[in-house]
């Protein structure tokens, strides 16, 4: 009777340090997916001083549009990593800015023209994908460690230990996965 007393003990033991271990796991494949959006977003946002140089010359009248990525940009840095829906917003909005960049971009055939400008482009175009496909991975992995965070038994393992649930990094408003309408009246 002792000994199964015993193993049971044991066996529920393994059990907690198997899910400690596996939420341990999950909590750092989210900062690893997170890391790698912070990565993208900070490449996009050493691109975008390069453009908008490339553009001001070009487009010296948009000053508006070219000042609103500008504000976005400095605002998203500002917000930093800490809270992922909420860089997400700043950094929709600033997806949105940069999108109205080149479609008012197309109205200046020079600037389209221009291979710094073309180049510009294509990296940024790039980095877009690139962020989607980490926030895409980000997004898993915030998926299952939240899974694991709220279902039995594991969600009493991670009360124990201090576990919690991490925030997705999605678009909030819906307004804002629209393609940007630009309109020069």
């Amino acid at each position: 009777m002792e000994w199964i007393v015993l193993a049971a003990i044991v066996a529920v033991g393994f059990y907690v340090i198997t899910l400690y271990n596996r939420l341990v796991k999950l909590r750092q494949m989210a900062k690893e997916g997170w890391s790698g959006i912070s990565v993208q977003l900070k490449r996009r946002a050493d691109l975008i001083p390069n453009l908008m140089e490339t553009v001001k010359g070009y487009m010296g009248h948009e000053k508006e549009t070219l000042e609103r990525v500008t504000e976005l940009r400095a605002k998203a840095e500002a917000v930093g990593d800490e809270h992922p829906a909420e860089r997400a917003k700043v950094e929709s909005a600033l997806t949105g800015a940069l999108a109205n960049v080149m479609a008012v971009a197309e109205d200046y055939p020079d600037l389209k023209a221009s291979e710094n400008f073309k180049e510009l482009q294509e990296a940024l175009e790039d980095t877009e994908d690139q962020i989607e496909m980490s926030r895409r991975y980000y997004n898993g992995a915030v998926r299952n460690l939240n899974t694991a965070v709220e279902q039995f038994p594991s969600n009493l393992v991670a009360g124990q230990f201090g576990f919690v649930s991490a925030e997705y990094f999605e678009l909030e408003n819906q307004a804002d996965r629209a393609v940007p309408k630009v309109s020069f009246n």
